[in-house]
């Protein structure tokens, strides 16, 4: 199992210390580092960064969000720093909620996203193998444009610059199982949300078949501390927010996975909690016990012991999201 940096997307402003940990993983050898987005800073731009004061280490965004960006713009994303990178480029792409798809993008949610999602990665392989014009009969993303609105002029075009790799690595975030299903058939690897080593059974079904050389990279908080339950803190803080606030109550993926996950009543309390504007009691009413199997925050023995039930599993990158030197340096003595 290889380690990752989990960098995810900037608050307020561009985080200072994301350069140096960024080097303190390369230096330890961590083989990837990841970005995301949401409706702040974007994932290519701050990756580009990291990029340019490292060396060797993988560059993933983690995710990339669909609807920010057509399938042909984002590949150009791709094959761009894959070649400023020396080829160090992972694509990471994830279809969020309908509440960001319309609400910050402003584009319709699409009603059938597996078919969203499969012609987005269809496009993006095409641009890279570079084989010919690009072209989609697509639903959601024909090439050339089709629609009643358009001139009926588009002609299909072939990427001017050849890219680095035809088969950089493409990797979905996905959720529910029949989209998990699909990432299986279609991608690289998957980027899973929430990842339990004491429940693989959840995924077991959707990940039947999978090839060898798949990758299965699930994020981690990670904190290496005394006291477990205020190292817990930050986890239940994250989680209240996804399971509350990111998402309609009626179709919040994010509730939905921690239901299938064994928390179904925690969750609907979480999310009416945060609805009435409770937000504080929405993050204590997260159940420990879940924000510890999602995570690895305590002592260093306990987080060995830990580590290891991540080992055992189907897990191929663990990606460590919001450490600091410590922990990093800990996690790296841990695997190995």
């Amino acid at each position: 199992m290889r380690l990752g940096l989990a960098l995810g997307y900037w608050g307020r402003g561009p985080d200072a210390e994301h350069i140096a940990l960024a080097r303190e993983a390369e230096r330890l050898g961590y083989s990837s580092v990841w970005t995301a987005e949401a409706w702040g800073s974007d994932a290519f731009t701050a990756l580009t960064w990291i990029a340019a004061h490292t060396s060797t280490i993988e560059l993933g965004t983690a995710v990339a969000q669909m609807a920010a960006r057509t399938p042909t713009a984002t590949a150009m994303h791709a094959l761009t720093l894959d070649h400023l990178s020396g080829g160090r480029m992972a694509l990471g792409l994830g279809l969020s909620g309908p509440q960001v798809v319309e609400g910050w993008y402003g584009r319709p949610f699409p009603r059938s996203p597996l078919t969203a999602t499969r012609e987005y990665v269809d496009v993006i392989r095409q641009v890279l193998r570079r084989e010919g014009p690009v072209t989609l009969d697509g639903r959601f993303h024909p090439l050339p444009y089709d629609g009643d609105d358009g001139t009926g002029i588009g002609k299909p075009l072939k990427p001017i610059t050849h890219p680095l790799r035809a088969d950089l690595p493409v990797f979905l975030g996905a959720e529910g199982p029949k989209n998990i299903a699909q990432t299986v058939r279609i991608a690289d690897g998957w980027l899973p949300l929430y990842w339990s080593p004491l429940r693989t059974d959840v995924y077991e079904a959707s990940l039947d078949g999978v090839r060898d050389g798949f990758r299965i990279a699930p994020m981690a908080r990670a904190k290496v501390c005394e006291d477990v339950a205020e190292g817990l803190l930050p986890v239940k803080a994250m989680l209240g927010f996804y399971i509350g606030g990111m998402g309609h109550a009626a179709k919040n993926f994010h509730a939905d996975l921690m239901a299938r996950m064994g928390y179904e009543a925690e969750a609907r309390q979480i999310q009416d909690l945060f609805a009435e504007g409770r937000r504080e009691e929405a993050v204590l009413a997260v159940p420990d016990a879940f924000a510890d199997e999602i995570s690895l925050v305590g002592p260093r023995e306990r987080i060995a012991e830990r580590l290891e039930l991540w080992r055992k599993g189907p897990v191929t990158d663990l990606l460590v999201l919001a450490p600091d030197r410590r922990t990093l340096r800990v996690l790296a003595e841990l695997n190995g």
